[in-house]
């Protein structure tokens, strides 16, 4: 078991992403998950990421406050206890219209070369 306290994580910086302050919940570190890490994010009022895509698969739920989402092909209002998986290489554009913050728990697979050297891999 690997806890980390919520006075632990550690603030990280996410690229093209503005308006937002993000915590690294767990990975990157030894002991916590070797397939994949968990960010929370928090959006502030008009904040919002993108347009772009990454090589990596991710998946978001809203916890609090709303998000606009948009793709290549749909646009979504994602509220509290929505979740979206965004594939590989499809192109995204998220963005916080409303005045409270919205926070969003992420999950994402490590890059590749896999988790960061030291961390064991578990099945």
């Amino acid at each position: 078991m690997h806890i980390k306290r919520f006075g632990q994580a550690a603030p990280y910086e996410a690229p093209n992403h503005y308006d937002m302050r993000a915590l690294r919940l767990q990975g990157f570190e030894a002991g916590g998950p070797g397939q994949f890490w968990v960010g929370l994010s928090h959006l502030l009022p008009g904040g919002g990421a993108g347009p772009d895509s990454s090589a990596l698969e991710k998946v978001y739920v809203v916890l609090a406050g709303a998000v606009n989402l948009k793709t290549a092909g749909e646009e979504a209002v994602l509220g509290p206890l929505d979740s979206v998986c965004i594939p590989p290489g499809e192109v995204r554009e998220m963005r916080n219209h409303g005045n409270e913050v919205a926070t969003l728990l992420v999950v994402m697979p490590y890059p590749p070369g896999g988790a960061p050297q030291g961390q064991e891999k578990r099945s």
